[in-house]
């Protein structure tokens, strides 16, 4: 059982959320990219995206409180694959301060995520990794998903060629 609190996001976490999501992200393409293709994300475009998620519900956001602190999020939805069937729902993103890896609050993010994507009538569940983050794709593949070998696909990160990879689970 977890000793965090998972809630909905409220238009006043959209900042802290932004911070996370800008110090996780930094910490991981400033490992996978070469540093002239590496340029931390801004601030100001951070903030009016997950304002946006929040507002609309697109994705949905969940965050982990312990305190009165926010120390992760996820967002999650139906599926942005082309094609996919209704009832594949995303993981978008989901991210805990690094202080805190380890503490099962990544885990209890994905439970919650688990449980509004059953809700929303998902009975799969797929997220995209950019290859060589070895920490989240333990972490995935710890929670049940399995790589998708051909679906690797290649994304423009700043002028620079990342490969990712799409991992799936059943929701049950």
């Amino acid at each position: 059982m977890s000793s965090y609190t998972i809630r909905p996001a409220t238009a006043k976490d959209a900042k802290r959320i932004t911070d996370i999501h800008a110090r996780v992200s930094d910490e991981i393409y400033e490992a996978l990219l070469p540093a002239d293709a590496f340029k931390p994300q801004s601030l100001i475009e951070g903030l009016a995206f997950w304002r946006d998620a929040i507002e609309y519900a697109e994705p949905q956001v969940l965050v982990a409180v312990e305190g009165d602190t926010i120390i992760g999020f996820v967002g999650f939805d139906r599926s942005r694959d082309p094609g996919t069937k209704p009832v594949v729902g995303e993981i978008w993103s989901i991210m805990v301060e690094p202080t805190y890896w380890n503490s099962g609050a990544g885990l209890a993010l994905w439970d919650a995520a688990r449980e509004g994507l059953q809700e929303e009538g998902c009975t799969q569940v797929t997220l995209w990794l950019p290859l060589g983050n070895e920490r989240a794709l333990r972490f995935h593949e710890l929670a049940g998903f399995k790589r998708e070998l051909p679906s690797a696909r290649t994304v423009d990160v700043n002028g620079f060629r990342l490969e990712e990879i799409r991992l799936k689970r059943s929701i049950a």
